[in-house]
């Protein structure tokens, strides 16, 4: 059994240091690796990501993360990963991650993701060239996290995890007001999922949300925004796929 910890949207700045770290120097007790799905900042700045830093440097797991639409808002992405980097974070933005927990190879495929809407109410490339910009960034994320998702399987991967920041589904959307859905995340994103494969997929943005939720294909989805499971972060038990 892979015990997958999870959480996102911290949303850490100067003054929070220690927040976190108590219950994140636990984790070799209750997890054999953590995600972080994004929003780690309040603004995106490096100053704020080196709070971050130290809440997970030197952690008993391995720490893999995509950023949120915070941790881009100072327009300094780079530097933030950069310096999560440094701290031992793996993080990832289209492209993926194996880790080898007792034998059994575990693969994190990441990307942010965009908004755009779900099926049946979501934009469309089309109009004015703003909106075909829109649209075309959400469909180049979600391709990121196909091909990332893709070369785990590529690579027969046993359990594949898919991290992202914005929601692939509706249904972990559930006590956001519906007029802002198409704000939270894209359908995009569960078509990549469910095309390539995963056991389990992890997002966060939706404050208001829901944990618990599932793709077309079957995929379990679990909003780990801290807002939506109030805890330091949810812990996820994964059985790896029987070899064919």
């Amino acid at each position: 059994m892979i015990r997958v910890a999870a959480v996102g949207d911290i949303h850490l700045a100067p003054g929070g240091e220690g927040t976190l770290r108590p219950a994140f120097a636990r984790l070799g007790d209750q997890a054999d690796l953590l995600l972080l799905a994004g929003d780690l900042t309040r603004h995106g700045t490096p100053e704020e990501a080196a709070v971050v830093a130290g809440e997970v440097a030197g952690l008993p797991v391995p720490v893999v993360a995509v950023l949120g639409n915070h941790d881009h808002h100072a327009d300094r992405p780079q530097e933030v990963a950069g310096v999560l980097t440094e701290a031992g974070v793996t993080v990832l933005e289209g492209g993926s991650t194996v880790i080898d927990v007792h034998g059994t190879a575990v693969g994190v495929a990441g990307a942010k993701g965009f908004c755009g809407g779900y099926a049946g109410r979501c934009g469309s490339d089309f109009g004015e060239p703003e909106m075909k910009a829109f649209m075309r960034y959400s469909r180049t994320c979600a391709d990121g996290l196909r091909r990332a998702l893709a070369d785990l399987a590529r690579a027969g991967v046993a359990l594949r995890i898919a991290l992202t920041h914005y929601s692939p589904v509706t249904d972990t959307l559930a006590g956001e007001p519906p007029e802002i859905h198409p704000f939270l995340g894209s359908y995009l994103l569960s078509e990549a999922i469910d095309e390539i494969g995963a056991d389990l997929a992890v997002h966060g943005h939706a404050h208001l949300g829901t944990e618990h939720g599932i793709t077309a294909g079957g995929v379990l989805v679990r909003n780990v925004a801290m807002p939506v499971i109030d805890r330091a972060y949810a812990v996820y038990h994964l059985s790896p796929r029987p070899c064919p």
